[in-house]
């Protein structure tokens, strides 16, 4: 969403979100929290409790970048600063690749109970929506690189596309400590 306000260049709804994401971050570090303090309580009969950790802590890190993401479109935003609309789609098309991962790794995570086997086929989607992800990061990453930018706008440009790129491989980081627990349960 904070891409498509950004391809609109609707500030107000941008700075709406991103104070919603801001909330929302801290409702992921408050269950964070909670799932550790539990993890600690039932520790000794959990076998698998550092792989619970493991995916809570990469779970939390994809939230963090969505802030920085959307901090760092907001500053682009707020200084009028130029971003051609053709880097704006291709960022869009990012921003919705990574959205998908994220998606397919919630279904991962859904269908754990289900078994090892629909796990890791719903696993071996967010790698096939992680590819995806990733050619579309290293295109515009060129494109950004090779554009007619100001120099904040391509720093900061560079920033989210990476951050886009790095919320994808920590979905798929879960994915991967999702079938560890599949194995398990």
């Amino acid at each position: 969403q904070m891409v498509e306000y950004f391809l609109k260049d609707d500030k107000a709804s941008a700075r709406q979100l991103f104070n919603e994401i801001r909330e929302g971050e801290e409702e992921v570090l408050k269950a964070r929290r909670m799932v550790s303090q539990e993890l600690a309580e039932i520790g000794a009969i959990l076998i698998s409790r550092e792989d619970f950790l493991r995916f809570t802590n990469l779970s939390s890190e994809i939230a963090d970048f969505s802030e920085g993401i959307a901090y760092y479109i907001i500053e682009i935003m707020e200084h009028n600063w130029n971003v051609p609309s053709d880097i704006k789609k291709d960022l869009l098309s990012l921003s919705e690749a990574v959205f998908d991962a994220v998606l397919k790794l919630r279904e991962t995570m859904m269908v754990l109970s289900y078994g090892s086997a629909k796990t890791l086929e719903k696993a071996k989607d967010v790698e096939i929506a992680e590819r995806t992800v990733d050619d579309l990061y290293r295109a515009l990453a060129i494109k950004v690189i090779g554009g007619k930018l100001d120099l904040p706008v391509l720093l900061l440009l560079r920033d989210i596309t990476q951050l886009l790129e790095n919320s994808a491989d920590k979905a798929e980081d879960a994915a991967d400590t999702v079938r560890t627990l599949s194995f398990i349960m």
